[in-house]
């Protein structure tokens, strides 16, 4: 069986079979494996790698894209010197994400603000987004808005059900999301609609004590603890706000570095080099 061959199509022909780094790259690939002797099967393979791991990297970017993490929340910069309470080889193990996403186990992270929650909730998204999850991280009261708009339009189940794509919600500062029955309902049926098939994780500066402040009904509070902390694990973050640690190292610092009010800016000026050791100390 003959085959006529017409090289000068193959362009076209990769751009219709969604090949982009193939047809980026056979002109060069294609010269070197004549310059070397490579048989087609050896050229063939090393295009389809490089395509394949390429079309890997569009993934993630697209996978990051839409998970609107915060820019720079990684676990790279997060400090866990800070939060002694966190175990780094927890987290660690918690961004594999293969046992627990797949089972719908659930992540909880306690603390006041300012300790670093949504920093880690953040970073764990970050690592399991490249790793192959999809992950969609949101302010709690952002999403409840979302779905209170698709209930008054009759589509809140459809919404739900797009949710579903993603293998974890992260739902940064629950305690914000305020006492309202619309706003508990959908809350709570979002929460019993991933229960043990969809991963949640969420931050609160509130412990379950607390939480009869978001949930109306004392009912529903219990019932929405009970479906979230069924299948999760707990992060506590006790420690002091970062944010209010770095406010008083840098006015320490602003204070330290300040003159004595009792030296005029003449008086430096003309002040030996060793007075203004002395008058420093």
């Amino acid at each position: 069986m003959s085959i006529t061959v017409d090289t000068a199509q193959l362009p076209m022909l990769l751009g219709t079979l969604r090949l982009p780094t193939i047809a980026r790259l056979w002109p060069d690939f294609c010269s070197r494996a004549d310059k070397e002797g490579w048989p087609a099967s050896r050229l063939l393979a090393a295009l389809a790698e490089l395509e394949l791991a390429e079309r890997e990297q569009r993934r993630i970017q697209r996978h990051l894209t839409e998970a609107r993490l915060p820019p720079g929340k990684t676990l790279d910069a997060f400090d866990f010197s800070l939060v002694p309470t966190l175990s780094k080889a927890q987290v660690m193990a918690l961004t594999q994400g293969d046992a627990w996403l797949k089972a719908g186990h659930n992540l909880l992270a306690f603390g006041p603000p300012g300790a670093g929650k949504s920093h880690a909730a953040a970073a764990i998204g970050n690592e399991l987004v490249a790793r192959g999850y999809r992950v969609f991280f949101t302010r709690t009261t952002d999403l409840v808005q979302r779905l209170q708009a698709a209930r008054q339009s009759l589509t809140l189940t459809q919404e739900i059900a797009r949710l579903d794509r993603f293998d974890l919600l992260i739902l940064d500062d629950l305690s914000y999301v305020r006492k309202d029955q619309a706003e508990t309902s959908v809350l709570f049926e979002l929460i019993s609609a991933r229960y043990e098939r969809r991963s949640i994780m969420i931050t609160a500066n509130q412990p379950f004590s607390g939480w009869d402040s978001i949930f109306l009904d004392k009912a529903m509070t219990v019932a929405a603890i009970d479906r979230l902390v069924h299948h999760a694990t707990i992060l506590e973050m006790n420690v002091e706000s970062y944010r209010r640690r770095s406010a008083l190292a840098s006015a320490t610092s602003l204070r330290d570095s300040a003159p004595d009010p009792a030296t005029s800016p003449s008086d430096i000026e003309t002040m030996p080099a060793t007075s203004l050791r002395d008058n420093a100390s």
